[in-house]
């Protein structure tokens, strides 16, 4: 079933670098658990019709995303492209020490997430209605963290919570832009440990933040979307190699 989300994800490609972003867009959605394992990717054509890309662009896309894990493709009755079931948390299995600009990433995000978590807190103020079912979807990930089997797991739905906090927002625009900082995220993340305790934590905010922008309350959406990301800054910058 499309979702938003998934909408914005198969939405035109209009860069000049047609195969590029669409292998950014589809291997940052898969990383991001947009696009989850077992998910089947649209027919050829229909995708190509809905990226606005050539077939030719599109195939060689979808070559690149398999030879690199995230893809598969299989053939005969029920055949098609699907994600893979245990599709890739970060794009180049991050090992050693962090990369020179990542505080500058974390930043990034942060900016991001604080206008995300304003705005749906917004809307969810002046359309409950309207943010009622993503709010729905945003506590069930938190309800898979809590019960997850191990760290991949927690990831996928911790990226999913993420995601859906941009599809409250109602602008879809800002779902990709998640999608891509939760992959950047997923790479960083790749370089620690996961300890219980901190997963555990992080879990906790995430219900105080859902909370709050039920509640439509935006001073305290931002002050804990800004307080759980500093965490996880002050997380990286302690367990990760040097």
């Amino acid at each position: 079933m499309a979702t938003d989300a998934t909408d914005a994800v198969f939405s035109p490609v209009v860069t000049p670098t047609t195969l590029e972003e669409t292998v950014e867009r589809l291997g940052s959605a898969i990383r991001a658990g947009l696009l989850p394992a077992g998910h089947r990717l649209p027919p050829e054509r229909d995708l190509a019709e809905q990226l606005r890309i050539s077939r030719s662009t599109l195939r060689q896309a979808l070559g690149a995303l398999s030879e690199s894990g995230h893809l598969v493709a299989t053939r005969g009755r029920g055949g098609g492209t699907f994600v893979v079931d245990r599709p890739p948390l970060a794009a180049h299995g991050a090992v050693g020490a962090l990369p020179a600009d990542w505080r500058d990433r974390v930043a990034a995000r942060r900016a991001f997430e604080v206008g995300v978590a304003c705005l749906a807190a917004e809307r969810s103020a002046a359309e409950p209605s309207a943010v009622a079912d993503g709010l729905a979807a945003l506590r069930g990930q938190i309800d898979l963290m809590a019960g997850a089997d191990g760290f991949p797991d927690y990831r996928r739905a911790d990226a999913a919570l993420h995601v859906g906090l941009a599809e409250v927002t109602g602008v879809r625009r800002l779902v990709l832009q998640a999608a891509e900082l939760q992959a950047d995220a997923a790479d960083l993340i790749g370089h620690i440990a996961h300890p219980r305790a901190v997963l555990e934590h992080s879990n906790v905010e995430h219900r105080r933040l859902v909370a709050a922008v039920e509640r439509g309350d935006v001073a305290t959406a931002v002050r804990t979307i800004r307080r759980h990301l500093a965490g996880t800054e002050q997380v990286i910058a302690g367990l990760a190699p040097a």
